[in-house]
């Protein structure tokens, strides 16, 4: 397998010449060390996780940087949260000069922080793990049950790690180091229990009160673990659309996880052909149909996608709502592989009602794109391609 060209590299060697830093996020292991590596190849590279490098960065700051008189790659720059402060002094004498890149694993309001130090001086982008089509590129089969069993972070596809192992690795990293380095959840254990009862939540509107009475905390509690969860790009909550119409509208939020297969791992899914039998199979084919618009949306460059969903008290609901430059765009789900003509009619009501809908489609479980009145029937591995489409219609 060669190198997967990933679809942000576009934007980031775009706006390395717009911008004296360019900081990049994700949730760990999303390949940004590998991105990096290869986009800005020319560029010196230091890691601050390596105890040295970090010492030297943290208490001489200043020799630090003048290490790299045109720029450098600084990986895992959370580690060393003081440093932007001395980096905005040094692009600020000459912003032309510099290109520095600033990679991190998203926790907990360190992007905030550098984006208030760096104003105006940074870009900042989001690298999630794989999409489909970055998937493919590293050989998946494309197999419906498969994609909603591997997901797409980089150690399976790109290493070729087995989904069980790399994912159980990821939980077991995650809750240990991530979530102890911050100190805000003192009992480890629960919290691993509360991240398996969120993944049995998918695409499902979240009740806070619920949850934390199944995972036997309070609810404050609760909603501080979903913070954390959201902070560490592992879940994302997609939050309903409000428009003023004389209809009661649901105002909760629904919860996905940003990669499939984590959520599939978590809810005990061990091997590709359990899927097709779990009851949740259609929340988790829903999780990868939302989870693929968010993963395009940031590939683009996009800091704060605008997706949301509709749904009223009555029961009419609209499973995504993506903003192109001439309205919305509905987007239907369903996991069966066999379209049938009542799939569409839920599209026909959401355009009568929703005047700022433009368009629909229904994307499916199937492999066949069909055009009908109501909407166009899309499978998932062409979804990418229609989300394309959509960022270009014009108003």
């Amino acid at each position: 397998m060669g190198v997967i060209e990933r679809e942000i590299t576009p934007h980031l060697r775009r706006l390395i010449n717009q911008y004296p830093v360019l900081t990049i996020t994700g949730p760990r292991q999303s390949g940004k060390t590998t991105l990096c590596r290869r986009a800005f190849g020319d560029l010196p590279y230091a890691n601050l996780e390596d105890p040295d490098v970090r010492d030297f960065a943290t208490s001489d700051p200043r020799a630090f940087l003048a290490q790299f008189p045109d720029g450098a790659v600084l990986d895992e720059i959370q580690r060393a949260p003081d440093l932007p402060s001395y980096l905005q002094v040094l692009v600020d004498e000459d912003p032309r000069r510099f290109r520095f890149v600033l990679t991190g694993s998203e926790q907990f309001g360190w992007t905030d922080s550098i984006s208030q130090s760096l104003a105006g001086r940074t870009a900042v982008l989001r690298l999630q793990p794989f999409t489909l089509g970055e998937c493919a590129l590293a050989g998946a089969s494309g197999d419906l049950d498969e994609v909603l069993f591997t997901g797409g972070y980089p150690s399976i596809h790109a290493q070729g790690r087995a989904p069980a192992e790399a994912l159980g690795d990821y939980v077991t990293t995650y809750v240990e180091r991530d979530v102890r380095r911050i100190g805000a959840v003192q009992d480890l254990a629960a919290f691993a229990r509360f991240m398996r009862l969120a993944a049995g939540r998918v695409g499902q509107l979240l009740n806070v009160t619920n949850l934390a009475n199944d995972a036997g905390v309070a609810p404050g509690t609760a909603r501080s673990w979903l913070s954390v969860l959201q902070a560490s790009d592992i879940v994302f909550l997609l939050e309903p659309h409000l428009p003023n119409i004389r209809k009661r509208l649901t105002k909760s939020p629904k919860l996905y996880f940003i990669d499939v297969g984590l959520a599939s791992y978590l809810i005990g899914i061990r091997t590709a052909e359990q899927v097709a039998t779990h009851p949740l199979r259609g929340n988790l084919f829903e999780n990868a149909v939302v989870g693929e618009a968010l993963k395009h949306a940031y590939n683009a460059a996009v800091r704060h996608p605008r997706l949301s969903f509709f749904r009223t008290v009555a029961g009419l609901e609209c499973d995504l709502l993506y903003p192109t430059p001439s309205g919305l765009a509905a987007v239907e789900v369903k996991s069966g592989a066999t379209l049938h003509t009542s799939w569409f009619s839920r599209l026909e009501r959401i355009r009568r009602d929703l005047s700022d809908v433009s368009t629909a489609a229904l994307v499916y479980g199937g492999t066949e794109r069909q055009h009908r009145t109501a909407g166009t029937a899309i499978p998932l591995a062409r979804f990418a391609e229609h989300l394309t489409t959509l960022d270009t219609i014009a108003e």
